[in-house]
């Protein structure tokens, strides 16, 4: 078995030196919007030191004959560049530089020689072609416009999913903050290239680079760094209270690598960066080693910080008063964790024995059961009340910065300043980083009233948290929470919305005055149009109706604008109260005014990946209503035709008409078709729809 191992740059892996295919046996791309945004994150931050290469770990390659190789380990940071490389090319406007990014996921091939272009990276064949059509060669509009009927794998939900997510996060940046980001990928992100002849030995290789045989945390290292600088009489007490102390954490690497960034974090004021082991040591361990106070390391740091990160992951089942517990339990709602290094502190800093050997902040029962029974008192609770005030401002402000789309830098800067602040002995109206300015306040209330397409998870808190403030209480949740829509997304069949504009059923029918909570699945409502049918289903359980926005479906019988607006307004006031920015600092109820004048002093949203309509695009004259739009099938021998209405849908030639150019292609081809942006194409001169919507949504960033 032949080995090879070498560490390239992103720019040097995809090219044709490497075409890349994933087996069948492998399984299905399941990164998540919240795995390929830390990805993102991650990446920008590293952008700021442009000269620092950043390590994006190993891919296990089984050669295939010339320049072919099989994925055996990376087809999940693979797939996912190249989502991140799509959306920078499709937020480009320079001819150039969209060339050269395309370049990075599409060979281009070579006519003269007959050589056919392809993608750097070939999917399993259930998901090859769609990732191919929509992400690779470009048609991320047509990707926007299609909805859950559309996918018929998890892995195209999944890339639909987080192309949208990169999309947006990109978009946020200007032009030259995407193409030096672009340039660093390029250039300063390498990885570690392990290639094989044998597909055996390939997986062997990722046997032992995935440490199966024990591997080594950074726990691990730390400890035996430690150790090796105590006495005889005490290294085998510590090792063994090191032991007893990181063991309920777990071993899972990156849970222990989390933890340990987030003490760094608290001890020195700094952000961590890839190079977490060399950095706690050299800040951290050695100061402790050099004095002889590593004993008091472990006992008063180490300890302490490691029960407080417990108490975190499981605030239900510990002694801590109710109070605590809840806002715990709501800050663990956020995908985002750069707060852990303030709650952490502030849990430290309010119960003098957390970390005892002694004392277990947990309740008798279960298996963190202490060997005494602890109360908050036995914990040596203090300062309950700036406990109670910190854990409140800081879960305020987490969830403004996650309703503004503020980035992990700036994110970490706020628990920096904070921590900074709490350690100079600050009162909580003073500290920074746990206040709201007033552009963030503004933000997030032109946020609220918004469209909130494409972000379940966001829908589903803010709902959450109206609903809890509505209840005065924590509300229990269902395993299994959804965020419906009242309204269906096509309404042509729905006799309870005949008399609704399309002007009305768009501007509602992706803002919160339209979303409901509900025990269940996302597509339980799928094939129910009628209004009567989807408040019905929604009620059925006891579990939705303990909402108070939900419960309330029941005492309106009909959906009516007036009705949305009322939900709209009371779900936003709700928010507002609960974080408290409902009010400015003249005490004007900033929720009692219309969404334009706030918008006048906010900083202006970033258009996303939000889809596009008919209407918009006709009110922008990209199309002008009485064109003719053609879809062509010469395989099949089939041509269908669409007229432009001037109420922005589209009119097939048998009089029906349709709200969205992927519902037209529908009902053309009986239901079999999806990706309607990319079929039809102008008659006057052959552009796709998807260029056209293309050039409507640079039009409207």
């Amino acid at each position: 078995m032949g080995i090879n191992a070498k560490e390239l740059p992103l720019g040097d892996v995809f090219t044709p030196e490497y075409r890349l295919s994933i087996p069948s046996f492998q399984r299905a791309y399941i990164w998540k919007p919240e795995n390929i945004l830390q990805l993102v994150n991650d990446l920008l931050e590293a952008c700021k030191t442009p000269q620092t290469p950043y390590f994006l770990g190993s891919l296990i390659l089984v050669r295939e004959g010339d320049s072919r190789f099989e994925v055996i380990d990376g087809q999940q940071r693979l797939v996912s560049l190249s989502i991140i490389i799509a959306a920078l090319r499709d937020l480009e406007l320079d001819p150039e530089w969209m060339g050269l990014l395309d370049k990075l996921i599409v060979d281009p091939g070579d006519k003269l020689r007959g050589i056919a272009n392809e993608p750097r990276l070939t999917l399993r064949e259930r998901d090859a072609a769609f990732f191919r059509e929509y992400v690779q060669e470009g048609n991320l509009e047509a990707l926007f416009d299609l909805t859950d009927e559309d996918w018929t794998t998890t892995a195209q939900r999944n890339i639909t999913r987080n192309t949208k997510r990169v999309y947006d996060e990109l978009s946020s940046l200007g032009e030259e903050e995407r193409r030096a980001f672009a340039s660093y990928m390029v250039k300063m992100v390498t990885l570690v290239i392990v290639t094989t002849d044998d597909l055996d030995g390939a997986h062997r290789i990722f046997d032992v680079m995935n440490m199966r045989g024990l591997p080594l945390t950074a726990s691990d290292v730390f400890k035996a760094r430690a150790t090796s600088a105590l006495k005889p009489a005490e290294l085998d007490a510590y090792a063994a209270r090191w032991d007893d102390i990181m063991d309920p954490l777990g071993d899972d690497p990156q849970s222990i690598e989390e933890f340990f960034a987030t003490l760094h974090m608290i001890l020195t004021h700094k952000h961590s960066t890839d190079k977490l082991i060399e950095e706690f040591l050299s800040d951290v361990l050695q100061r402790h080693i050099d004095a002889g106070t590593v004993p008091g390391f472990i006992d008063r740091t180490l300890a302490p910080y490691a029960a407080a990160w417990q108490v975190i992951a499981h605030a239900p089942d510990t002694v801590l008063p109710d109070e605590v517990k809840t806002l715990l339990e709501a800050l663990n709602d956020y995908r985002n964790h750069e707060w852990k290094a303030v709650a952490m502190w502030v849990l430290v800093h309010s119960y003098r024995h957390l970390g005892s050997p002694d004392v277990s902040p947990f309740a008798s029962r279960g298996s963190r059961a202490a060997r005494t029974n602890a109360t908050a008192e036995t914990l040596g609770a203090h300062d309950a009340r700036r406990l109670v005030d910190v854990l409140t401002a800081l879960e305020r402000v987490t969830g403004v910065d996650t309703l503004n789309r503020v980035g992990s830098f700036v994110r970490r800067g706020h628990a920096t300043a904070a921590i900074r602040d709490l350690d100079k002995g600050y009162p909580t109206n003073l500290v920074r980083g746990l206040s709201i300015r007033a552009d963030d306040r503004t933000g997030a209330l032109v946020r609220l009233h918004g469209e909130m397409q494409g972000d379940e998870e966001l829908i589903r808190l803010l709902l959450i948290r109206a609903n809890e403030q509505a209840a005065g209480a924590h509300l229990a949740r269902p395993r299994k929470l959804s965020a419906l829509t009242i309204m269906p997304l096509d309404v042509e069949r729905s006799a309870s919305f005949a008399n609704w504009t399309q002007d009305d059923h768009d501007y509602w029918m992706y803002r919160l005055g339209n979303m409901v909570l509900a025990q269940g699945a996302q597509d339980q409502l799928d094939r129910m149009p009628e209004y009567a049918q989807r408040r019905d289903r929604i009620l059925m359980r006891a579990d939705s109706r303990r909402f108070p926005l939900t419960g309330g479906l029941k005492d309106f019988n009909e959906c009516t604008p007036a009705m949305l607006r009322h939900r709209q307004e009371e779900t936003i006031r709700l928010i507002a109260e609960y974080w408290g920015i409902r009010y400015d600092e003249n005490h004007t109820d900033l929720t009692a005014q219309d969404a334009d004048p706030i918008a006048d002093v906010a900083p202006k949203p970033v258009h996303g990946s939000r889809r596009v309509t008919i209407r918009q695009v006709v009110k922008a004259g990209l199309l002008i209503p009485g064109e003719r739009l053609v879809w062509d099938r010469p395989r099949k021998g089939e041509r269908w035709y669409a007229t432009v209405t001037e109420t922005g849908r589209f009119r097939l030639d048998d009089g029906s008409e349709h709200s969205s150019p992927t519902a037209a292609a529908k009902a053309a081809a009986g239901g079999k078709a999806s990706g309607g942006l990319d079929v039809w194409k102008r008659t006057s001169d052959g552009v796709k729809l998807s260029e056209i919507w293309k050039r409507y949504r640079q039009q409207a960033a």
